[in-house]
Protein backbone atom coordinates (compact mmCIF):
# COMPACT_ATOMS: atom_id res chain seq x y z
CA UNK A 1 0.00 0.00 0.00
CA UNK A 2 1.29 3.49 -0.82
CA UNK A 3 2.18 5.70 2.14
CA UNK A 4 -0.51 7.83 3.74
CA UNK A 5 0.79 11.38 4.20
CA UNK A 6 -1.00 14.02 6.29
CA UNK A 7 -0.46 17.69 5.42
CA UNK A 8 -1.37 20.51 7.80
CA UNK A 9 -2.70 23.78 6.38
CA UNK A 10 -0.16 26.03 8.14
CA UNK A 11 -1.05 29.61 9.02
CA UNK A 12 -4.43 29.98 7.26
CA UNK A 13 -3.89 33.64 6.35
CA UNK A 14 -0.47 32.94 4.82
CA UNK A 15 0.73 31.07 1.75
CA UNK A 16 0.22 27.60 3.22
CA UNK A 17 -3.15 27.06 1.50
CA UNK A 18 -1.78 28.57 -1.74
CA UNK A 19 1.19 26.24 -2.03
CA UNK A 20 -0.91 23.20 -1.09
CA UNK A 21 -3.43 24.01 -3.83
CA UNK A 22 -0.63 24.58 -6.30
CA UNK A 23 1.48 21.54 -5.40
CA UNK A 24 -1.42 19.10 -5.38
CA UNK A 25 -2.19 19.84 -8.98
CA UNK A 26 0.71 17.41 -9.58
CA UNK A 27 0.70 13.64 -9.12
CA UNK A 28 2.23 11.94 -6.06
CA UNK A 29 2.55 8.22 -5.37
CA UNK A 30 0.80 8.36 -2.00
CA UNK A 31 -2.48 8.90 -0.25
CA UNK A 32 -2.43 12.60 0.62
CA UNK A 33 -4.86 14.14 3.08
CA UNK A 34 -5.02 17.78 4.18
CA UNK A 35 -5.98 18.39 7.80
CA UNK A 36 -7.82 21.69 7.73
CA UNK A 37 -10.99 23.58 6.93
CA UNK A 38 -12.40 22.62 3.50
CA UNK A 39 -13.99 26.06 3.02
CA UNK A 40 -10.58 27.72 3.49
CA UNK A 41 -9.25 25.81 0.49
CA UNK A 42 -12.36 26.37 -1.61
CA UNK A 43 -12.21 30.12 -1.03
CA UNK A 44 -8.46 30.33 -1.64
CA UNK A 45 -8.76 28.30 -4.85
CA UNK A 46 -11.35 30.80 -6.07
CA UNK A 47 -9.04 33.72 -5.17
CA UNK A 48 -6.20 32.10 -7.07
CA UNK A 49 -8.34 31.11 -10.04
CA UNK A 50 -7.47 27.43 -9.61
CA UNK A 51 -9.81 24.67 -10.73
CA UNK A 52 -9.26 22.03 -8.07
CA UNK A 53 -11.74 19.65 -6.47
CA UNK A 54 -11.96 19.67 -2.66
CA UNK A 55 -13.17 16.30 -1.36
CA UNK A 56 -14.16 15.99 2.31
CA UNK A 57 -13.02 12.73 3.93
CA UNK A 58 -14.69 12.30 7.31
CA UNK A 59 -13.41 8.72 7.46
CA UNK A 60 -9.77 7.95 6.67
CA UNK A 61 -10.87 4.56 5.34
CA UNK A 62 -12.24 6.41 2.30
CA UNK A 63 -8.85 7.88 1.33
CA UNK A 64 -7.56 7.02 -2.13
CA UNK A 65 -4.28 7.49 -3.99
CA UNK A 66 -3.77 11.16 -4.74
CA UNK A 67 -5.13 12.31 -8.07
CA UNK A 68 -3.71 15.49 -9.61
CA UNK A 69 -6.11 18.40 -9.25
CA UNK A 70 -7.88 17.09 -6.14
CA UNK A 71 -7.62 17.78 -2.39
CA UNK A 72 -8.77 15.18 0.10
CA UNK A 73 -9.49 17.05 3.35
CA UNK A 74 -9.99 15.71 6.86
CA UNK A 75 -12.23 18.53 8.12
CA UNK A 76 -11.03 20.66 11.03
CA UNK A 77 -13.02 23.89 11.45
CA UNK A 78 -11.59 27.39 11.71
CA UNK A 79 -12.85 29.69 14.47
CA UNK A 80 -13.23 32.66 12.10
CA UNK A 81 -13.39 33.03 8.35
CA UNK A 82 -9.94 33.99 7.05
CA UNK A 83 -9.04 37.32 5.52
CA UNK A 84 -6.14 36.44 3.24
CA UNK A 85 -2.90 38.04 4.44
CA UNK A 86 -4.33 39.16 7.80
CA UNK A 87 -3.44 37.29 10.99
CA UNK A 88 -6.25 36.45 13.41
CA UNK A 89 -5.29 35.20 16.85
CA UNK A 90 -8.69 33.51 17.15
CA UNK A 91 -7.54 30.97 14.55
CA UNK A 92 -4.31 30.13 16.37
CA UNK A 93 -5.92 27.19 18.27
CA UNK A 94 -6.96 25.79 14.87
CA UNK A 95 -3.32 25.76 13.75
CA UNK A 96 -2.23 23.95 16.91
CA UNK A 97 -5.09 21.48 16.56
CA UNK A 98 -4.02 20.52 13.02
CA UNK A 99 -0.54 19.81 14.38
CA UNK A 100 -1.92 17.73 17.23
CA UNK A 101 -4.22 15.70 14.95
CA UNK A 102 -1.47 14.91 12.46
CA UNK A 103 1.19 14.16 15.06
CA UNK A 104 -1.11 11.94 17.11
CA UNK A 105 -2.34 10.31 13.92
CA UNK A 106 1.23 9.33 13.08
CA UNK A 107 1.74 7.92 16.58
CA UNK A 108 -1.50 5.94 16.28
CA UNK A 109 -0.57 4.55 12.86
CA UNK A 110 -3.27 6.45 10.95
CA UNK A 111 -0.61 8.34 8.96
CA UNK A 112 2.86 7.31 7.79
CA UNK A 113 4.23 10.87 7.86
CA UNK A 114 3.24 14.50 8.37
CA UNK A 115 4.21 17.45 6.16
CA UNK A 116 3.93 20.97 7.61
CA UNK A 117 3.60 24.24 5.69
CA UNK A 118 4.73 27.37 7.59
CA UNK A 119 3.08 28.69 10.72
CA UNK A 120 3.39 32.12 12.33
CA UNK A 121 5.12 31.69 15.70
CA UNK A 122 4.15 35.17 16.89
CA UNK A 123 0.40 34.74 16.59
CA UNK A 124 0.58 31.29 18.22
CA UNK A 125 2.49 32.71 21.19
CA UNK A 126 -0.15 35.44 21.57
CA UNK A 127 -2.56 32.75 22.77
CA UNK A 128 -0.27 32.05 25.72
CA UNK A 129 1.07 28.87 24.15
CA UNK A 130 4.84 28.46 24.37
CA UNK A 131 5.53 27.70 20.71
CA UNK A 132 9.15 27.95 19.60
CA UNK A 133 8.71 25.84 16.48
CA UNK A 134 7.32 22.70 14.86
CA UNK A 135 10.38 20.74 15.96
CA UNK A 136 9.82 21.43 19.64
CA UNK A 137 6.04 20.91 19.33
CA UNK A 138 6.40 17.41 17.93
CA UNK A 139 9.18 16.61 20.41
CA UNK A 140 6.81 17.37 23.28
CA UNK A 141 3.88 15.54 21.66
CA UNK A 142 5.97 12.43 21.07
CA UNK A 143 7.75 12.70 24.45
CA UNK A 144 11.08 12.35 22.63
CA UNK A 145 14.16 13.08 24.76
CA UNK A 146 16.24 14.40 21.84
CA UNK A 147 15.30 15.54 18.35
CA UNK A 148 17.46 16.68 15.46
CA UNK A 149 16.64 19.42 12.97
CA UNK A 150 17.97 18.64 9.50
CA UNK A 151 17.54 20.59 6.28
CA UNK A 152 18.19 18.96 2.92
CA UNK A 153 18.61 20.28 -0.59
CA UNK A 154 19.93 18.72 -3.78
CA UNK A 155 23.43 19.87 -2.80
CA UNK A 156 23.64 18.84 0.86
CA UNK A 157 22.06 17.78 4.12
CA UNK A 158 22.75 19.83 7.26
CA UNK A 159 21.76 18.70 10.77
CA UNK A 160 22.02 20.76 13.97
CA UNK A 161 23.28 19.96 17.46
CA UNK A 162 21.30 22.93 18.85
CA UNK A 163 18.27 24.62 17.28
CA UNK A 164 16.50 27.83 18.29
CA UNK A 165 18.81 29.21 20.96
CA UNK A 166 20.26 32.70 21.47
CA UNK A 167 23.96 32.78 20.57
CA UNK A 168 24.94 33.49 24.17
CA UNK A 169 23.37 30.18 25.29
CA UNK A 170 24.94 27.93 22.66
CA UNK A 171 28.35 27.09 24.25
CA UNK A 172 26.71 25.80 27.42
CA UNK A 173 24.34 23.65 25.35
CA UNK A 174 27.21 21.92 23.51
CA UNK A 175 27.81 19.04 25.90
CA UNK A 176 29.32 15.58 25.27
CA UNK A 177 25.98 13.92 25.96
CA UNK A 178 24.08 16.25 23.61
CA UNK A 179 26.58 15.64 20.81
CA UNK A 180 26.38 11.88 21.33
CA UNK A 181 22.58 11.77 21.51
CA UNK A 182 22.09 13.99 18.44
CA UNK A 183 24.70 12.10 16.40
CA UNK A 184 23.23 8.71 17.28
CA UNK A 185 19.76 9.86 16.20
CA UNK A 186 21.18 11.33 13.00
CA UNK A 187 23.19 8.20 12.20
CA UNK A 188 20.18 5.93 12.86
CA UNK A 189 17.77 7.90 10.68
CA UNK A 190 20.26 8.30 7.82
CA UNK A 191 20.41 4.50 7.73
CA UNK A 192 16.73 3.65 8.23
CA UNK A 193 14.98 6.56 6.53
CA UNK A 194 17.47 7.67 3.88
CA UNK A 195 19.00 4.35 2.89
CA UNK A 196 22.63 5.29 3.76
CA UNK A 197 24.36 2.00 4.59
CA UNK A 198 27.31 3.56 6.44
CA UNK A 199 26.60 7.27 6.81
CA UNK A 200 29.62 9.59 6.49
CA UNK A 201 29.08 12.70 8.60
CA UNK A 202 31.21 15.87 8.51
CA UNK A 203 31.19 17.59 11.91
CA UNK A 204 31.74 21.34 12.34
CA UNK A 205 33.72 22.81 15.18
CA UNK A 206 32.08 25.42 17.38
CA UNK A 207 34.75 28.12 17.21
CA UNK A 208 36.44 29.84 14.25
CA UNK A 209 39.00 27.51 12.63
CA UNK A 210 37.61 24.74 14.89
CA UNK A 211 39.36 26.37 17.85
CA UNK A 212 42.84 26.67 16.28
CA UNK A 213 44.32 24.09 18.66
CA UNK A 214 42.82 25.86 21.66
CA UNK A 215 43.88 29.39 20.76
CA UNK A 216 40.33 30.38 19.69
CA UNK A 217 38.37 28.32 22.20
CA UNK A 218 38.60 25.05 24.10
CA UNK A 219 35.23 23.45 23.29
CA UNK A 220 36.74 21.36 20.49
CA UNK A 221 39.49 19.95 22.70
CA UNK A 222 37.47 19.57 25.89
CA UNK A 223 34.07 18.50 24.52
CA UNK A 224 33.67 17.85 20.80
CA UNK A 225 36.77 15.70 20.06
CA UNK A 226 36.25 13.34 23.04
CA UNK A 227 32.57 12.94 22.11
CA UNK A 228 33.42 12.11 18.50
CA UNK A 229 36.10 9.64 19.56
CA UNK A 230 33.58 7.84 21.75
CA UNK A 231 31.07 7.68 18.90
CA UNK A 232 33.69 6.33 16.51
CA UNK A 233 34.15 3.45 18.92
CA UNK A 234 30.48 2.66 18.23
CA UNK A 235 31.26 2.30 14.52
CA UNK A 236 30.23 5.73 13.26
CA UNK A 237 32.03 7.32 10.32
CA UNK A 238 32.63 10.85 11.62
CA UNK A 239 35.07 13.40 10.18
CA UNK A 240 35.96 16.43 12.28
CA UNK A 241 35.67 18.72 14.01
CA UNK A 242 36.28 20.81 10.88
CA UNK A 243 36.34 24.60 10.38
CA UNK A 244 32.88 25.64 9.21
CA UNK A 245 34.24 28.37 6.93
CA UNK A 246 35.98 25.83 4.66
CA UNK A 247 33.83 22.75 5.15
CA UNK A 248 31.06 23.71 2.72
CA UNK A 249 32.89 22.95 -0.51
CA UNK A 250 31.83 20.53 -3.21
CA UNK A 251 34.96 18.41 -2.85
CA UNK A 252 33.99 17.65 0.76
CA UNK A 253 30.19 17.59 0.43
CA UNK A 254 30.26 15.15 -2.50
CA UNK A 255 31.92 12.60 -0.21
CA UNK A 256 29.51 13.04 2.69
CA UNK A 257 25.94 12.06 3.56
CA UNK A 258 25.39 14.93 5.99
CA UNK A 259 27.03 17.89 7.76
CA UNK A 260 26.50 18.22 11.51
CA UNK A 261 26.63 21.89 12.52
CA UNK A 262 26.83 23.06 16.11
CA UNK A 263 24.14 25.75 15.85
CA UNK A 264 21.38 27.13 13.63
CA UNK A 265 23.17 29.98 11.86
CA UNK A 266 26.39 28.04 11.36
CA UNK A 267 25.02 25.57 8.82
CA UNK A 268 21.65 26.73 7.58
CA UNK A 269 22.64 30.00 5.83
CA UNK A 270 24.88 28.01 3.48
CA UNK A 271 22.20 25.44 2.72
CA UNK A 272 19.49 28.05 2.19
CA UNK A 273 21.75 30.11 -0.05
CA UNK A 274 22.33 27.08 -2.25
CA UNK A 275 18.80 25.75 -2.29
CA UNK A 276 16.24 28.19 -0.87
CA UNK A 277 12.74 27.41 -2.06
CA UNK A 278 13.70 23.86 -2.98
CA UNK A 279 14.92 22.58 0.38
CA UNK A 280 13.11 20.61 3.05
CA UNK A 281 13.18 20.75 6.86
CA UNK A 282 13.18 17.31 8.49
CA UNK A 283 12.83 16.41 12.17
CA UNK A 284 14.88 13.36 13.12
CA UNK A 285 14.89 11.47 16.41
CA UNK A 286 11.09 11.23 16.54
CA UNK A 287 9.08 8.00 16.41
CA UNK A 288 7.21 9.65 13.50
CA UNK A 289 8.28 11.12 10.16
CA UNK A 290 7.91 14.87 9.82
CA UNK A 291 9.04 17.10 6.94
CA UNK A 292 8.41 20.78 6.33
CA UNK A 293 9.05 23.67 3.97
CA UNK A 294 12.14 25.85 4.36
CA UNK A 295 10.34 29.23 4.34
CA UNK A 296 7.86 31.35 6.25
CA UNK A 297 4.24 32.39 5.95
CA UNK A 298 4.83 35.28 3.47
CA UNK A 299 1.56 37.03 4.31
CA UNK A 300 2.18 39.62 1.60
CA UNK A 301 2.18 36.90 -1.08
CA UNK A 302 -0.92 35.07 0.12
CA UNK A 303 -3.67 35.02 -2.50
CA UNK A 304 -1.47 36.61 -5.19
CA UNK A 305 -0.47 33.44 -7.02
CA UNK A 306 3.21 34.38 -6.66
CA UNK A 307 4.15 31.93 -3.90
CA UNK A 308 6.43 29.09 -4.98
CA UNK A 309 5.36 25.54 -4.17
CA UNK A 310 8.84 24.09 -4.79
CA UNK A 311 9.77 23.46 -1.16
CA UNK A 312 6.41 21.85 -0.37
CA UNK A 313 6.75 19.46 -3.30
CA UNK A 314 10.22 18.48 -2.06
CA UNK A 315 8.87 18.02 1.48
CA UNK A 316 6.09 15.74 0.22
CA UNK A 317 8.51 13.68 -1.90
CA UNK A 318 10.91 13.31 1.06
CA UNK A 319 8.04 12.22 3.31
CA UNK A 320 7.00 9.57 0.78
CA UNK A 321 10.58 8.32 0.37
CA UNK A 322 11.26 8.24 4.11
CA UNK A 323 7.97 6.46 4.84
CA UNK A 324 8.74 3.89 2.15
CA UNK A 325 12.27 3.33 3.47
CA UNK A 326 10.94 2.98 7.01
CA UNK A 327 8.44 0.34 5.85
CA UNK A 328 11.17 -1.59 4.06
CA UNK A 329 13.59 -1.45 7.04
CA UNK A 330 11.09 -3.05 9.43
Amino acid sequence: MSPRIAITSGEPAGIGPDIILSALQDSFAAQLVIVGDPDLFRRRATELGLNIEVIVRDDLKDLTEHQAGTLQVLPTPLANAVTTGVLDVANAPYVLETLRITGQGCLDGDFDAVVTPPVHKGVLCETGAHFSGHTEFFQALCNSPQVVMMLASQAMRVALVTTHLPLKDIPAAITPETIKTVTRALFHDLKTRFGCDNPRILVCGLNPHAGEDGHLGHEEIDIIIPALESLRQEGMNLIGPLPADTLFQTKYLDQADCVLAMYHDQGLPVLKYSGFGNAVNITLGLPIIRTSVDHGTALDLAGTGQASDGSLKVAIEHAITMATNAQEST
